[in-house]
């Protein structure tokens, strides 16, 4: 079967990774455990998702000409991601995201940094990637009428568009129109309700409770899959990847959303959300496996 185009637009940043026993209180020292330079950013870990689950994946973004810039051009080389870079002249440094692990789950603080320079000008040169693509899949960690301008260029071309609404902004009515699918966790799906009605456009996220997507009027929940926890950090985006390379390949909703609870499930079985993402081939064994498990029960 031939490779399914699935193109991200969104952040690319260095995650700068910290674990610890005690996360401190403010004001506080507390002495860590471990500390990391991980390739991250939501649009780049959702690229890389896609690209080890088997799609010819196009990543658009911008990184700073530093030691960071440098060394996550390199890694999205290394992933057979095809980069289109907006801004090669920027100034701005790499958008970094400074991460603490603490009893299996993380804070996060993010600045944007080069990822500003996603704007709607920048994507002109890009429309014919964005027109020939089977999938758009885009997050909101870049400006916010970029992903706008890029959702009506697609619905121009009829080509589906799945947004991440993370971190959470609010879109226009027009545009959320134009949305193929919605994914966002419970707390966005809170949020998104004071906008109107877009049920079956979404596919909520819940972590260690699976995913709900919505068929006929009726709420439908997928169940996760239960695995030792190491970092939670990408779940959701191993969970979006997925998603894009699912739909692309035109598998229906409800199966689509298991292949990416398991995805999701095996990423958080790896520190770092990048290394975490797992190949078609890993993901295939773990659902042979569950099944061979279950049959047996």
């Amino acid at each position: 079967m031939l490779k399914k185009k699935v193109t991200v637009i969104g952040s690319i940043n260095m995650d700068l990774v910290t674990t610890t026993r005690v996360r401190p209180d403010v004001g506080e020292t507390v002495l860590g455990e471990t500390f990391s330079t991980i390739p991250g950013g939501k649009g780049a870990n959702q690229a890389v998702a896609a690209a080890r689950l088997g799609a010819d994946v196009t990543l658009i973004g911008c990184v700073g000409n530093d030691l960071f810039g440098q060394q996550l051009r390199q890694h999205l080389q290394h992933e057979n991601i095809t980069f289109c870079e907006v801004a090669k002249q920027t100034n701005k440094h790499t958008g970094i995201a400074s991460i603490t692990i603490s009893d299996h789950d993380n804070s996060i603080i993010v600045v944007p940094g080069a990822n500003a320079e996603v704007t709607e000008e920048a994507i002109k040169p890009y429309v014919k990637v964005i027109a020939e693509s089977d999938m758009i899949l885009m997050q909101l960690e870049i400006p916010i009428h970029t992903v706008e301008h890029v959702i009506r260029v697609a619905s121009r071309s009829n080509v589906p568009v799945i947004v991440n609404p993370a971190p959470f902004q609010m879109l226009s009515n027009d545009v959320m129109e134009k949305v193929a699918y919605l994914t966002p966790n419970e707390h966005e799906e809170k949020r998104l309700k004071n906008q109107g009605d877009f049920k079956e456009k979404l596919i909520v996220t819940k972590g260690s409770e699976g995913a709900t997507v919505w068929k006929n009027g009726d709420s439908v929940n997928i169940p996760s899959y239960k695995v030792e926890v190491l970092d939670t950090t990408g779940a959701g985006d191993a969970f979006n990847g997925a998603m894009a390379v699912a739909l692309s390949e035109g598998k229906e909703l409800i199966e689509a959303c298991q292949f990416a609870n398991a995805v999701g499930a095996l990423a958080v079985t790896k520190l770092g959300a990048q290394n975490g993402m797992p190949t078609k081939k890993e993901v295939e064994h773990f659902l042979i496996d569950r099944k061979r498990r279950e049959d047996t029960k």
